[in-house]
């Protein structure tokens, strides 16, 4: 990779070449300890409370936030480091390549008519009731899992990345492994789990429909239909429960002209949810086409993040040096002598987070 992108940009494309080749670490998943510490905290903290719960999100927060900008702060004069660590970061906690071979097991298991363990498997990708569900309403809610996470687990942490560089990648993750595992509508979660499950929907606002429009850029090369999932994500993504997952689910109807939504269970609570799209119901062979897609976007989700953490980085360069002095060098083998400035700064507490849940 060129070193004149800039620290991040390398950072974010080494580390989503190293999560497409090798996928999560096997042991010891930073964001599987991070989980557990959640929940240790949790079991201390929780109470049937909106500021107890905001306190929570907070204090989980505050640790991976504040390591990120010790990272950033620490390496601010040793670009090569900082390149290292933002590819590690990135690394850590994009799930693509995981992501793809759940949905791949889960359509394969569908293709052999395998659903005992296709039931079993779904946990893997979200958190629905299962027991009950047939072939057709599996490969639904996999299909569903595929397209939202696209946006969770792919395209948020890298705009994240390209926002806000280490502190933005870990902020992210936390804020999203916190929602999966207590933004629940649930008895014990409603109250407590709100404000990390509304913190969750801020930080996706933009990214989702990046997203959502990427989906519609893509579709072509994925054999679907562009146009048509533009204009389902327009006319149908408004109405998910959540404002964020039904932007790239409605994408995802329209690019493989199939029909998502319908009726729901989580922990024993039923949901009826609108239908987005307007095509057939989805097959296996659909949910292998949104492997496809899932991974396209992904790729273009990377080109624009790269390309973003670069103009970023060559205008601090470009900037003059502030009264105080010269800010740090921001890109990797800045030319010497040359002034730069340094820009501002599936979860559950496993490492394959569910994360479909109602808000």
């Amino acid at each position: 990779m060129p070193l004149r992108l800039g620290t991040t940009a390398a950072g974010l494309v080494t580390g989503y070449v190293a999560d497409t080749l090798f996928g999560d670490p096997r042991r010891g998943h930073p964001v599987a300890l991070f989980g557990s510490a959640a929940a240790r905290l949790e079991r201390v903290l929780w109470a049937d409370s909106k500021p107890r719960g905001a306190v929570y999100a907070g204090l989980c927060a505050f640790g991976p936030v504040g390591l990120g900008v010790a990272l950033q702060t620490a390496t601010r004069r040793s670009p090569f480091a900082r390149f290292c660590l933002t590819a590690v970061c990135t690394w850590v906690v994009l799930g693509g390549r995981g992501l793809a071979a759940e949905g791949a097991e889960m359509a394969r298991l569908l293709e052999a008519g395998d659903v005992p363990s296709a039931r079993t498997r779904l946990s893997h990708l979200c958190a629905r009731d299962a027991t009950t569900l047939d072939s057709a309403e599996l490969t639904r809610a996999a299909t569903e899992s595929i397209a939202e996470n696209t946006s969770d687990a792919v395209v948020a942490p890298l705009f994240w990345g390209a926002v806000a560089g280490m502190p933005g990648l870990l902020g992210y993750r936390a804020l999203n492994t916190l929602d999966a595992m207590v933004g629940y509508r649930s008895p014990r979660y409603r109250n407590f789990g709100w404000a990390a499950a509304r913190a969750d929907d801020v930080v996706n606002l933009v990214p989702s429909r990046a997203g959502a429009a990427l989906t519609a850029l893509c579709a072509p090369a994925a054999g679907g239909r562009g146009r048509s999932a533009w204009r389902m994500w327009r006319r149908d993504g408004g109405r998910h429960p959540s404002p964020n997952a039904g932007q790239v689910e409605a994408a995802f109807a329209g690019a493989l002209d199939i029909r998502l939504g319908g009726t729901n269970s989580y922990g024993g609570e039923v949901e009826s949810r609108s239908r987005l799209g307007e095509g057939r119901d989805p097959e296996p062979v659909d949910l292998r086409r949104a492997v496809r897609l899932s991974r396209l976007v992904g790729l273009a989700a990377l080109v624009a993040a790269a390309a973003a953490a670069a103009a970023t980085a060559a205008a601090a360069t470009a900037a003059p040096a502030t009264p105080w002095g010269a800010s740090p060098v921001q890109s990797i083998g800045a030319p010497s002598g040359q002034g730069a400035v340094r820009r501002s700064v599936d979860n559950s507490a496993s490492a394959r987070p569910a994360v479909d849940k109602v808000r």
